[in-house]
């Protein structure tokens, strides 16, 4: 059986890959370590449902302070993810398992349980399910709405690449709240960046969730530091609009480990600030953009000020 705490098992396709030297981080960039009884009290809970996280299988660096505030993103579909991201944390390979058919029970026992207000569930990629595990994200979400009908629910999708459109009108078709899919980086650096995937491949689905309901809100996110330009990031933001995106997130990009992609440079707090700017000046109803966002990052918040926006925009009180 794998150990996936040994990186070389972790990551087999990393394991030759010569080291990348991880920069120091800047003073902007620390954050505290976990714990307290709020962090313990959702690991509690996550430990008893069985469940995977994208905080823990992907060392984000904000888990300390979701987890205290009982925030947690669920991550569904087992901890193996067929796709080998050059800057991804999470274990690759072929999946051990089937997907689990208790799962969705399981996910929805725990929201209910933390008593949350909102919700994120991502997701590993599964090549190896016909569907890309779209029935199975809809079987959550439905879950999720009998067993915490109060909760709004915002998804983390794979790009069903290898799949007929019917994978992705079955997840539509259960009417999340907030239908998320990352592009990640700059079409320029998909080949070492994002191999499996395809710029515009993701930026047509997130365009044809919009097609299929035009109510749903759209959410997509990039990292900075990988080796793009500032040009290169406007024009993502430029195919965004024109997909119809309602919401943007733009984080540093962290290297989990020497083999994974090096970390190109430290975008400084004000540019970040700067591409928020430009951002809402393009038209999107939401927008955040620091060093330590992250896709679900105070997701709670910004879909109450996400929503907010699209009423004001329509006159709405």
């Amino acid at each position: 059986m794998r150990d996936l705490k040994i990186p070389e098992v972790r990551h087999p396709e990393k394991a030759r890959r010569p080291d990348n030297p991880q920069p120091k981080k800047p003073d902007w960039i620390r954050v505290r370590a976990p714990g307290g009884k709020g962090y313990q009290d959702t690991a509690r809970i996550m430990r008893e449902n069985k469940l995977v996280t994208v905080c823990e299988e992907a060392g984000c660096p904000n888990v300390g302070e979701c987890w205290s505030q009982g925030h947690a993103t669920m991550m569904i579909m087992g901890e193996v993810c067929t796709r080998a991201c050059t800057f991804c944390n999470i274990a690759t390979g072929k999946p051990p398992e089937a997907l689990d058919a208790f799962e969705p029970g399981r996910v929805a026992d725990a929201v209910a349980k933390l008593g949350l207000n909102h919700v994120v569930i991502t997701s590993v990629d599964r090549d190896d399910v016909e569907d890309g595990g779209a029935e199975h994200f809809a079987q959550t979400i439905r879950a999720v709405r009998h067993r915490a009908p109060n909760t709004t629910i915002e998804i983390l999708t794979p790009d069903f690449i290898k799949c007929g459109p019917e994978a992705l009108e079955k997840v539509v078709e259960a009417r999340p709240d907030v239908f998320n899919h990352n592009l990640e980086t700059v079409p320029g650096l998909y080949p070492e960046v994002r191999p499996g995937a395809r710029y515009f491949h993701s930026l047509r689905l997130l365009q044809r969730v919009k097609e299929l309901d035009p109510s749903m809100f759209t959410k997509s996110g990039i990292m900075v530091g990988l080796g793009e330009d500032r040009q290169a990031v406007m024009q993502v933001m430029e195919d965004m609009r024109a997909a119809d995106i309602d919401f943007l997130t733009i984080g540093q990009y962290l290297q989990p480990t020497p083999k994974h992609h090096r970390v190109d440079r430290f975008v400084h707090p004000d540019e970040f600030a700067a591409y928020e700017k430009a951002a809402y000046g393009k038209g999107f109803l939401m927008v955040s953009a620091t060093p330590l966002t992250r896709s679900s990052y105070h997701a709670g918040d910004d879909f109450a000020r996400l929503r907010a926006a699209r009423n004001k925009k329509l006159g709405i009180a």
